[in-house]
C-alpha cells in the first residue's frame, strides 16, 4: 500500500534519540525495517533550525550536518518551522506561606512544526497521495487531523511512537501503532562518512 510518513522531528529526537548513540539515523532505513511490506513513497520531516546557546555553541552545526545527511536520501524532504525566543516572567518555587517571587527568563518555543505536519497530512490525504499515513509522534495535538484523514477521507493511519508510553487520546483513532526501539535504530544508522554535491562530511563528534 502507498505509504507516506510524517515525522515530528523534535518529538522523535527527545523521545527516542537524545543522549543515545542513534542520532545519526537514516529514517528511510528505519521505516523500511519497522514497516515491512509497505511501499514507502515520501518521508516528510518537520523541524526548526536551532540556535547556538552559551552552553552548546555547536548545536546548530550538528543539526545542519544531520539535515545534510537526510538530504542524501531521495524520498526524504525537510519542512522547517521556526523558534520564537522572548523574555517572560516565571514564578519561583517558594516555601508554603511565603510571598510569591518571580524571575525573568528567556523562553524558547518551537513554532510551526505541528501545524506544518497537520497541513501536509491533510493536503496529501485530500489529494489521494497515499493509502496509509504513518505519523512519527506521540503528540495528542495531532488527533484532530488524524481523525479527519481516517474518518472523513477514508485513509488508514498508523503511529510510530518514539515515546515510552503511547498517547491514550490517539490510540482509539488509529489503525496500528509500533514502538521505535533501540534495536531498529541501531540497525538504521548512516555511515560515519557521507558525500553529497558539496563534498564529503562526517557524523558529528559524540553522535
Amino acid at each position: 500500500m502507498r505509504t507516506n510518513i510524517y515525522v515530528d522531528g523534535f518529538n522523535l529526537y527527545y523521545g527516542a534519540l537524545r543522549k543515545t548513540p542513534y542520532r545519526w539515523v537514516n529514517l528511510n532505513t528505519l521505516f523500511q525495517l519497522l514497516l515491512p511490506g509497505s511501499t514507502i513513497q515520501e518521508i516528510k520531516y518537520f523541524t526548526a533550525l536551532v540556535s547556538a546557546r552559551p552552553s552548546d555553541l555547536t548545536q546548530p552545526l550538528r543539526q545542519q550536518l544531520y539535515l545534510r545527511a537526510l538530504a542524501t536520501v531521495p524520498n526524504i524532504s525537510v519542512h522547517l518551522g521556526h523558534f520564537l525566543v522572548h523574555e517572560v516572567m516565571m514564578p519561583l518555587v517558594v516555601a508554603p506561606g511565603q510571598p510569591q517571587q518571580f524571575v525573568k527568563v528567556v523562553k524558547t518555543e518551537e513554532k510551526g512544526s505541528d501545524v506544518n505536519l497537520a497541513t501536509q497530512l491533510l493536503h496529501d490525504a485530500h489529494m489521494n497521495r497515499f493509502d496509509v499515513a504513518v505519523v512519527v509522534s506521540n503528540d495528542s495535538d495531532l488527533l484532530g487531523p488524524i481523525k479527519i484523514v481516517r474518518n472523513e477521507l477514508g485513509k488508514k493511519v498508523g503511529v510510530l511512537n518514539p515515546q515510552k508510553h503511547p498517547s491514550r487520546a490517539i490510540l482509539p483513532h488509529i489503525d496500528f501503532i509500533k514502538q521505535i526501539r533501540a534495536g531498529a535504530l541501531l540497525a538504521s544508522l548512516f555511515p560515519d562518512l557521507l558525500s553529497d554535491q558539496h563534498g564529503t562530511f562526517t557524523k558529528p563528534q559524540g553522535w
